[in-house]
């Protein structure tokens, strides 16, 4: 029979054997863009997380944004926590999942006591960006129809298995790492509901969580046989089984090199919407607007369909909100968002998001969908975009990549 977590182990140190540079290129990419989000993360979040941050453990991990030091576990939490706060960080659209907050996060806190040298630490980014994606779309998207936030669950996974290679760990040890992380791996999709502020918790708790692990695949506790696969397993507990394929069949790339950028600070289930709407801003006058139809994927309607905006939290995962604000001012950054615009949620009331089945049938390889202004006049304009800036297929050039930049340290200045 079948050993998943066996199989799985061998396969991560496959991978790993022979990471060619362009893979740790784009590692640096990430943690890059990484830590221009989290650092801008860091300056919206501090005045809520005061009372911690004037009870913090002693320790040599870093916060970033703060100028502080702490224990690797409560850094991990923090800067996990800050990096997906403003729904800007990266993340993978075929294992639904955010990467960089919990992977990098949980990798930088290991590395605070200097043993991790600089390709030990882009390798576990590499392979924990693998590990938490081939995971998530091994069961996608039954894990997520379950009501499973992938990157709390998988994302634990992932922050392991980095922490893991980043310290040199080697098979027996790797896998008592993944047998702590599937047995901590949590999330639930419920925390960002109304006006929840708590879903990035799920990305630090994964971070923290997996950084635990990872120490747990240091002592010499026997694992059971196959935590991933086994009878009340992770596959099976938190999904529908798994596919052996997705899991740790060969491929010509690596999971980091098919993810996501963010260029919009709203949720990326959004994005192909707001680039359609921002496509449509100049042909729009606001007055004129009788009625939005946005039609998507199913995935990208329950959850993200609301139009009574409860905060900011609210407004970023509210595609109307941001298609709204993309069709007013042809954008979708962070100044549509923080503070909430009046013009945007009067306009947010007019768009209707659906499901086109078409759209839906073709979810698992592209995230379509299609933006339809009608006017008072009995005219319309339609946009239909398949794939959204920053994907693979649509990646944001470098210069895209440095506006990204110099937006988030523009908001770091402002002292928020």
């Amino acid at each position: 029979m079948l050993n998943a977590t066996n199989e799985f182990v061998g396969y991560l140190f496959r991978q790993a054997a022979a990471i060619p540079e362009p893979v740790f290129e784009k590692a640096r990419m990430c943690r890059e863009d990484y830590l221009a989000v989290v650092t801008a993360g860091a300056r919206k979040n501090r005045e809520k997380w005061g009372p911690l941050l004037n009870r913090l453990p002693q320790g040599s991990a870093r916060l970033f944004g703060y100028d502080l030091t702490t224990d690797g576990k409560t850094a991990a939490l923090i800067n996990g926590f800050n990096a997906h706060a403003l729904e800007l960080d990266d993340g993978q659209r075929f294992a639904m999942i955010h990467l960089g907050a919990g992977v990098i996060s949980a990798i930088d806190a290991a590395a605070a006591d200097g043993t991790v040298d600089e390709t030990a630490y882009l390798k576990g980014i590499v392979m924990g960006y693998e590990a938490a994606c081939r995971a998530s779309i091994a069961m996608q998207p039954a894990h997520k129809m379950k009501g499973y936030h992938a990157a709390g669950t998988c994302g634990t996974i992932g922050a392991a298995v980095g922490v893991a290679f980043a310290l040199g760990f080697n098979e027996a040890q790797l896998k008592r790492a993944l047998t702590a992380a599937a047995g901590s791996a949590a999330g639930l999709l419920e925390i960002q509901e109304q006006q929840s502020e708590l879903k990035p918790y799920n990305l630090g708790r994964a971070a923290m969580d997996g950084l635990t692990a990872a120490y747990m695949g240091l002592a010499e506790f026997e694992p059971p046989e196959d935590m991933l696969g086994g009878e009340r397993g992770f596959f099976k507990m938190l999904g529908d089984g798994f596919d052996a394929d997705k899991l740790t069949g060969g491929t010509d790339y690596y999971e980091i090199q098919r993810i996501y950028v963010k260029p919009y600070a709203s949720c990326r289930h959004s994005h192909s919407a707001v680039e359609a709407a921002i496509t449509l801003h100049p042909a729009v006058s606001p007055e004129q607007v009788e009625r939005v139809l946005v039609e998507t994927y199913r995935l990208g309607v329950k959850g993200h369909d609301h139009t009574e905006i409860k905060g900011v939290a609210s407004a970023k995962l509210s595609t109307p909100y941001a298609v709204a604000a993309a069709l007013l001012y042809g954008r979708a950054d962070l100044t549509v968002f923080e503070p909430l615009d009046d013009a945007v949620l009067a306009l947010a009331k007019k768009v209707n998001v659906t499901e086109n089945e078409s759209f839906s049938a073709q979810s698992d390889q592209k995230r379509i969908a299609a933006v339809t202004v009608f006017f008072k006049d009995g005219t319309d304009v339609t946009k239909q975009v398949d794939y959204a800036k920053g994907d693979p297929e649509n990646p944001m050039t470098k210069e895209e990549l440095t506006k990204k930049k110099e937006m988030l340290f523009a908001y770091t200045d402002r002292g928020q």
